[in-house]
């Protein structure tokens, strides 16, 4: 095995170091921007400490939605916990059935007269976050699509909205889901390059880790994560 000068080591190290403080955009061009996004103001209201986050529910005439809401439920409501900016309360679909008479709302029906103060005084609760999945395939392109709607329980009025489709098959969804994913794995392009380049001159086989396999295009909940986190970064900040 061929010996590394130190000066190599150290020069490959600071590379690394700067690689990793890249830009993700740089990397792989302009990001996916969601555009169908209401807020009713740059803040959420100060007063909004708690907020009830009802099941996931899909239009009742796409019965081929059933399976995703299924799946995505959770990682939708843990991706609103990791944002930080209000307690997340899930509202379970026996419990909403048994206050307001069904186990889901999107948000489009008509709701009955008592249907916010019934789960205000059920939840003690600021705002009722109504969550929707518009679209879903399970198989390459992936595609997720989710409709959010955060509404006051006392006013009524909607503090922030969102209905975005993400399809993988579509160039900068892609790479956007690439970006989320390199954060993850808290290793950019060029830190792979470089750790190749290291390896090769040692002779020595880069292991198969660092091949670039993006997973999250081919993982329907991996990708639904990045979907989820990216739509709600355009919640209105704390």
């Amino acid at each position: 095995m061929k010996k590394i000068p130190s000066r190599l080591i150290t020069a490959l190290l600071v590379l690394i170091g700067c690689a990793a403080l890249t830009h993700a955009t740089t990397l792989f061009g302009q990001d996916f921007k969601s555009l169908n996004v209401f807020r009713s103001s740059s803040a959420l209201p100060k007063d909004l400490k708690r907020v009830l986050v009802l099941p996931l529910a899909y239009d009742e005439s796409r019965v081929d939605l059933t399976s995703g809401c299924e799946m995505l439920d959770p990682i939708l409501q843990a991706e609103l916990v990791k944002t930080k900016k209000f307690e997340v309360v899930p509202s379970g679909s026996e419990m909403l059935h048994s206050l307001t008479g069904r186990c889901g709302w999107t948000g489009a029906e008509i709701l009955p007269a008592d249907f916010f103060d019934s789960l205000q005084r059920a939840y003690g609760c600021d705002a009722v976050l109504f969550c929707q999945l518009t679209a879903f395939r399970a198989y390459v392109p992936l595609t997720v699509g989710w409709r959010l709607k955060l509404v006051d329980i006392h006013s009524q009025k909607i503090i922030w909205s969102a209905d975005e489709a993400f399809d993988a098959g579509e160039p900068v969804v892609a790479r956007g889901a690439k970006q989320f994913q390199k954060k993850q794995q808290n290793i950019s392009g060029e830190v792979k390059s470089l750790l190749k380049t290291l390896l090769k001159y040692a002779d020595r086989q880069p292991p198969s880790a660092l091949e670039d396999q993006w997973a999250i295009l081919n993982s329907p909940r991996y990708f639904s994560q990045y979907s989820a986190a990216k739509l709600l970064q355009t919640l209105p900040e704390r």
